[in-house]
């Protein structure tokens, strides 16, 4: 055997463990294991042993033995003994002395650490917490740091020797679709730089109360201000908010718009370097005279001019604080409105919004006594409201409408702010081409001529007209009509605004969608000749055979505009002589749901849909010409729909920008649903209440619609290669609500078979001059005929008594002939009405349609009005993504 295995000598008396009790006892130099060393579970709470001084210690394992060590003292050596690895102590003395059997957890002689963290020499939670020491020395270097970067930034951020381009004069040029020049329109013909000592000190004082009251005793910024704005900007907020008057100033002139750290720090210490070499009038003549107020006015004396009509020296009080406000952001605080660029930006809410800061401001003035008591009342008396807005030059005749449209395509279909547009630098080149806005404008002005006599007729004053045109399969708006232009006054864009009922041209929707999706009844689609009742004063059945009930209750009945006894008549002739019940009665049938589904689909924006009532089928809802020719323009393309648009490029001083390529066509419905509701409103003009447009003399499909008192009137139709809507309406100038053309144009009605078809066909037959007559596709037969509940079968009888019926007999239906029927009475009824033999009225009660709102009587349940459970349609969107702007 090995020596290095040899054994030792076997000590007498018992073997091993007699031997290690005996040394346990008698030893000097060793020591009885400690409990726990020995695997025993009686070791396991510890043992009495001796140091080497004899002086009795108890121990608990190893933990204690280190807590025991650490405990001792003597240059970091531990009085008693240490565990060892295998669980044994070395002895005090000899070989297992003192310096030897040093376990992992002996003491370490103390150093001293930069940074005593975690804690030496403390436990538990103390051992993690910081010492003052700690924290002021951090606390000292982090501040310390936050002046050294500011001191370098401000040693290396000088004040520019020059204004930047955006603080300069500049246009938008426009251009026609063909390339050639429009006009050029903007900030450069709107600014006017004005010295301290023609401000008001009204004017100067407004501001200060308003947005930086230490003006006078900051620095040029304030601390908590930019604070404010970095933690903004830290939540993914934006960084304004933290700006003075000088930090303004400083943005305006000398940097960008962008909201970005980087120009944030350049603003401050700018600012502050300002601050200190410029004298604060001169920094608050430049603030008034750089900012921006609306309406293209940069500066205080554009301002006084686009609001007042005067020089800003002779701006009162009260306007002054008028003016203080748009600064806030004129978009929102202009009276007049800017919904089409932000639908929450209407005349009503901007004038409500305008009104309480304009009372707040003049209330900050005379706190901080920068106005007297008197003043102060006088000022406060009456709201100064501004004049309307004025036309700018080159912005006269239908331009102005033009450039309005393109502008909020512009700014709804990019990040560029309405201020960043308005400082100029942009091309945009659009898709309206001139001889068509030109010929669509000179069909309006010559009917207008021949019909109206305003002069000396009072029922002719404040006609107005709205029209747009539309290139099917493309979505390119080509022309427009927005009123008689800004040079007279009239700034809202007819063509592009909503809060014009539509009445019966909504009808081929409530078509198109029993043909896709049938009704509650049907097996599939529906056809066009499947008959429904067309009698007047019908009560409106849900779903499940009850009928639809008024909020008190009560049955509602349905009209139409005279008492004619139709019997039960086929969609396509009810369409062709715009017959009401038969329409309410298939929407409810289909689910009106399935109709405002298509319809979205088809071009119109929900956020113009009126409630989803019985009413709904009969064209209660508000969309603006633009998307009523849109939409067409589906049918008219087979299905295919493409959303309008008005740019097709825009530069900023020569450099593309992203964002303006054509719209997405989609198929927003079958194709063959699109072709028979084609072929049904051929037969429309041909045959009905559209016959006016066939002196087009080619191919064309169409519908008429008239509202509740004749207040308002459409035409929309379309060939292959055009669709074109033209509304006509009465508007109160002051309280902008709809008035009743009964007695306009020496009529004693007008309706949409009026003057809407001549406008229509004026300006058809110029924009079509020349181009080949394309015609339409063929529609194949669709769905089955299924005729409407208690309808007689197969055929009606001679004489038709409908379950719900007039008080006198109804007359023989008539045979389904290329004449009208007999002339309607001129009473009109709920939604309108329609001449040469048709009806477009709604139901006797509620007020739906009228001053372009939703009718709110009868509310059927929404079984009925999602008919066959379908959901609305998605829809592709606004042509500026939202209002139609």
């Amino acid at each position: 055997m090995s020596e290095h295995r040899r054994k030792p000598p076997q000590p007498q008396g018992g073997g091993r463990a007699a031997a290690r009790r005996g040394q346990s006892g008698s030893s000097p130099g060793r020591r009885a294991a400690p409990r726990g060393a020995t695997g025993s579970p009686s070791d396991s709470y510890g043992s009495d042993s001796y140091d080497s001084g004899g002086e009795e210690r108890q121990y608990g394992g190893r933990a204690e033995a280190r807590r025991a060590a650490q405990r001792s003292t003597g240059g970091g050596r531990r009085r008693g003994a240490e565990p060892t690895r295998g669980g044994r102590r070395a002895a005090p003395g000899g070989p297992n002395g003192p310096g030897r059997g040093r376990g992992r957890a002996a003491a370490v002689p103390d150093k001293k650490r930069l940074i005593d963290y975690p804690r030496a020499g403390k436990y538990g939670w103390q051992r993690w917490m910081p010492s003052w020491k700690l924290v002021s020395g951090l606390c000292i270097g982090f501040f310390g740091s936050l002046v050294a970067v500011a001191g370098i930034g401000y040693a290396m951020v000088g004040v520019p020797n020059e204004e930047n381009a955006a603080a300069l004069s500049q246009n938008n040029v426009y251009y026609w679709a063909d390339g050639n020049q429009m006009v050029a329109a903007g900030s450069g013909q709107n600014r006017q730089n004005v010295t301290i000592d023609r401000i008001p000190k009204a004017m100067q004082w407004a501001v200060i109360s308003a947005e930086n009251k230490s003006f006078y005793q900051d620095k040029g910024v304030d601390p908590m201000g930019i604070a404010r704005a970095l933690a903004n900007m830290a939540r993914g907020g934006n960084t304004q908010g933290g700006s003075t008057i000088t930090q303004q100033f400083v943005k305006n002139t000398y940097l960008s718009q962008e909201q970005s750290l980087t120009r944030k720090f350049k603003e401050m210490f700018i600012s502050i370097k300002v601050g200190t070499k410029v004298s604060k009038p001169v920094i608050l003549q430049g603030y008034l005279n750089t900012s921006y107020y609306g309406r293209g006015a940069y500066g205080i004396q554009a301002a006084a001019q686009a609001y007042y009509g005067k020089e800003a020296k002779d701006l009162k009080p009260s306007e002054c604080a008028f003016l203080a406000a748009l600064l806030k952001g004129p978009t929102y605080y202009d009276p007049a409105g800017n919904d089409g660029i932000d639908k929450t930006a209407t005349a009503k809410a901007n004038r409500k919004r305008s009104e309480a800061r304009w009372g707040w401001i003049l209330e900050q003035m005379h706190n901080d006594k920068r106005i007297t008591d008197a003043e102060y009342q006088e000022a406060i008396k009456k709201y100064p409201m501004p004049q309307d807005r004025k036309a700018s030059k080159g912005m006269s005749g239908q331009i102005g409408y033009l450039v309005d449209t393109a502008k909020k395509y512009v700014l709804n279909h990019s990040n560029i702010s309405e201020k960043q547009f308005d400082l100029g630098g942009y091309q945009i080149k659009t898709t309206f081409k001139k001889a068509n806005v030109e010929a669509l404008a000179k069909a309006v002005k010559k009917v207008e001529k021949e019909k109206l006599d305003p002069k000396n007729r009072e029922l002719d004053k404040h006609v107005q007209f709205g029209a747009a045109s539309v290139k099917p399969k493309d979505g390119a708006i080509v022309a427009l009509y927005g009123g008689a232009g800004y040079e007279n006054g009239h700034f809202n864009n007819n063509a592009d605004t909503s809060g014009v009922p539509v009445g019966s041209t909504w009808k081929p929707f409530v078509l198109a969608a029993a043909m896709e999706h049938g009704t509650y009844r049907s097996d599939g689609p529906l056809s066009p000749l499947s008959k429904y009742n067309g009698n007047d004063h019908l009560k409106v059945k849900n779903n499940d055979g009850t009928y639809v009930l008024k909020k008190d209750n009560t049955p509602f009945f349905q009209e139409n505009e005279s008492d004619y006894p139709w019997g039960y008549i086929s969609l396509r002739k009810a369409m062709e002589q715009s017959v009401n019940t038969p329409f309410v009665q298939l929407g409810m049938d289909v689910g009106m749901k399935n109709v405002a589904g298509l319809a979205e689909k088809s071009g119109i924006l929900n956020s113009s849909f009126a409630d989803l009532n019985a009413s709904f089928a009969l064209g209660t809802s508000t969309p603006s010409a633009i998307r009523m020719a849109d939409a067409y323009a589906t049918f008219a393309a087979a299905g295919k729909q493409a959303a309008p648009y008005s740019v097709t490029s825009v530069k900023f001083n020569g450099q593309e920008i992203d964002g303006f390529d054509k719209p997405r066509i989609t198929q927003a419905m079958p194709e063959n649903v699109a072709n028979n509701v084609t072929d049904t409103l051929e037969n429309v003009i041909q045959n009905g209440t559209g016959k006016k447009a066939l002196s087009l003399g080619r191919t064309a499909a169409g519908k008429t619609g008239t509202t509740d008192e004749n207040k308002s009137a459409w035409f929309v139709g379309y060939t292959q290669q055009l669709s074109t809507s033209v509304a006509m309406f009465r508007e109160d100038p002051k309280s902008a609500k709809l008035l009743s053309m009964n007695g306009t144009a020496g009529e004693k009605s007008i309706h949409g078979g009026d003057v809407p078809t001549q406008v229509w066909t004026e300006y058809m037959k110029a924009a079509l001059k020349g181009e080949t007559d394309l015609g339409f596709p063929e529609a194949e037969k669709i769905g089955v005929i299924q005729d409407e509940a208690g309808a007689p079968s197969p055929k009606p009888t001679p004489s038709v008594e409908p379950s719900e019926t007039v008080t006198e007999s109804p007359s023989p239906t008539p045979t389904e002939s290329t004449t009208p029927s007999p002339t309607p009475s001129n009473t009109c009824g709920f939604f309108g009405c329609e001449n040469d033999g048709g009806t477009e009225n709604g139901g006797s009660t509620g007020n739906g349609g009228t001053d372009g709102g939703a009718s709110t009587e009868p509310t059927p349940t929404d079984t009925n009005l999602d008919g066959g459970g379908n959901s609305r349609g998605n829809g592709n969107g606004g042509i500026f993504g939202g209002p139609e702007g």
